[in-house]
């Protein structure tokens, strides 16, 4: 038994710069893309960390399971539904796969939604800059057991030493009366390098796993610089036209790349030549979490 992709949905920012409505959007549309009634989700994982007005209460995953329309009745024999925020940088969205894995081994929830995406706390803009270096997009994955010899294998994590390489943080000294619009976001010059190292790490913890044929296996990784997956596939002696991107064109999707990556892979049918997908995310700490994905047989837009 393992834990299979159903489904994925994605939202970019248009009429609309909340991460709420975004994420909602997206989740809305793997279960519409799955067949899925919203009854048959039971529980929902928010991996996003920047969010509307920089929210602290109530959980931004309970706000997102509203907007999805996901367990809003209240009758005495409704399905039980309920959400909850794990917040852990870039790592966030593969630590959330972990734990769908343990519930829907259980057998305590027929699918988990895992939620994911960022947005600048002012939600009046989209496209990433200088100052706050992140795209605003919504991600869903919509997962589910299965018996076939397909889907997750074990996730690897791994953490770094020393300082974290990127703080995000309101600074109170300066905010004034913006508190809620505003986010200060320090990046390390080694940044780049000590994300690499760790990621490296935990991807090569994932292969020993699964040992797939390297030939034949894709590689989905986070975006903290747009030639990240590049330098971590030539570590890993993956071909660099196996590296898989999401839409980088507002900037690093954060939290929501591998979804996006693995989505738009699917739409433009690019996995037919893999057995199997590398996630790698990495993050913050500098941590870092790798997982070996065995595609189904055939995996389309809706997959």
């Amino acid at each position: 038994m393992g834990v299979r992709i159903k489904s994925t949905g994605t939202s970019r920012a248009g009429d609309t710069f909340s991460i709420v409505e975004l994420s909602g959007q997206a989740a809305r549309q793997s279960m519409e893309r799955a067949g899925v009634r919203p009854d048959q989700v039971g529980v929902l994982i928010n991996a996003g960390i920047f969010r509307d007005s920089n929210t602290v209460e109530p959980a931004v995953s309970a706000l997102i399971q509203k907007a999805a329309g996901i367990g809003l009745d209240y009758e005495k024999n409704d399905p039980r539904s309920f959400s909850f925020d794990l917040m852990n940088a870039g790592v966030g969205s593969l630590n959330a796969v972990q734990v769908a894995q343990s519930i829907l081994e259980t057998g305590s929830a027929e699918h988990v939604l895992v939620v994911s995406g960022d947005t600048h706390p002012s939600t009046k803009r989209g496209a990433a800059d200088a100052e706050f270096p992140y795209a605003t997009t919504g991600a869903a994955l919509l997962l589910e057991r299965t018996d076939e010899p397909e889907g997750f294998g074990r996730v690897h994590t791994v953490s770094g030493a020393g300082t974290p390489v990127i703080e995000s943080y309101v600074d109170v000294a300066t905010m004034g009366t913006r508190g809620r619009d505003l986010m200060t976001v320090v990046r390390e010059p080694d940044a780049e390098d000590r994300l690499l190292t760790v990621a490296a790490d935990a991807a090569r913890l994932a292969l020993s796993d699964g040992e797939p044929d390297q030939a034949r296996t894709a590689l989905i990784a986070s975006t903290p610089t747009a030639g990240f997956g590049e330098r971590l596939a030539a570590e890993l002696g993956i071909a660099p036209n196996a590296v898989l991107l999401p839409d980088l064109s507002q900037g690093d999707p954060h939290t929501a790349a591998l979804t996006l990556a693995y989505d738009l892979a699917a739409q433009q049918d690019s996995l037919g030549a893999f057995t199997h997908v590398l996630f790698v995310a990495a993050g913050a700490g500098p941590s870092a979490a790798a997982v070996l994905y065995r595609l189904p047989a055939v995996v389309g837009a809706a997959a």
